[in-house]
């Protein structure tokens, strides 16, 4: 039995796909609970402290968006992996305008969904040893994964988090988005790259003029040096 990696929560209606989530995530190490209902994933998340979720949208009562934004209205940055059955551009913004840091349609692999939770993970720890990293008015920690501007803490999702932290640690260099989607997520080939445009939006609204990332027409986003 490989070690414990931690408890993943798993909420779905679908107890065959629920059946299925649970057997492949075991077999990877991690333990997991399963809901079936909004409410009563609110309240798991809170008691159990999960190291991910993994959420469906189309819930009984109250769905996974609503879960989603009652976690992150609460303060809990647990990272969050949409499943549904949705496949709209809006429907995957919306998601992330939400606060979840990834998005997996159905039906979808099993080792996929394995793939995601331990990138998801992988990017929530985050480099370890890497010192404070400064740009203009910003102090970024990836090892306590804090953001401050002008010393004011600021709340950031995992995958916003992961985003400002790759491109401050390569200012100047232009990336598209593609690219970043690949260093940022852990992988390549999303179909939609709009989605990285949604996460550059979400964080010039929370850093305003602070913000390093300039877009650079027809290629895609990079970070100002403003360190010298």
């Amino acid at each position: 039995m490989p070690e414990n990696k931690g408890l993943v929560l798993v909420v779905e209606d679908e107890r065959n796909i629920a059946d299925l989530q649970r057997r492949y995530l075991t077999r990877e190490g991690f333990g997991v609970h399963v809901e079936t209902a909004g409410n009563t994933a609110l309240a798991a998340v809170r008691r159990m402290r999960p190291v991910a979720v993994v959420l469906d949208i189309a819930l009984p009562g109250m769905d996974g968006m609503e879960v989603c934004r009652r976690l992150r209205e609460e303060g809990d940055w647990t990272p969050v992996l949409f499943v549904t059955a949705r496949d709209e551009v809006m429907d995957r913004i919306l998601g992330l305008e939400l606060g979840a840091d990834d998005y997996l349609t159905k039906p979808f692999s099993p080792q996929e969904l394995v793939a995601r939770v331990k990138s998801l993970l992988r990017r929530a720890a985050g480099p370890q040893s890497d010192p404070v990293r400064r740009v203009g008015r910003l102090a970024l920690d990836t090892g306590r994964r804090t953001l401050r501007v002008d010393d004011r803490p600021v709340e950031l999702t995992t995958t916003e988090f992961n985003l400002l932290a790759f491109l401050m640690h390569h200012p100047g260099q232009v990336f598209t988005r593609e690219q970043l989607l690949a260093q940022v997520w852990g992988y390549a080939g999303y179909r939609d790259t709009r989605v990285m445009d949604v996460y550059v939006s979400q964080l010039r609204a929370k850093l305003g003029d602070a913000s390093p990332i300039r877009t650079v027409r027809g290629v895609g986003y990079s970070a100002t040096d403003t360190t010298r």
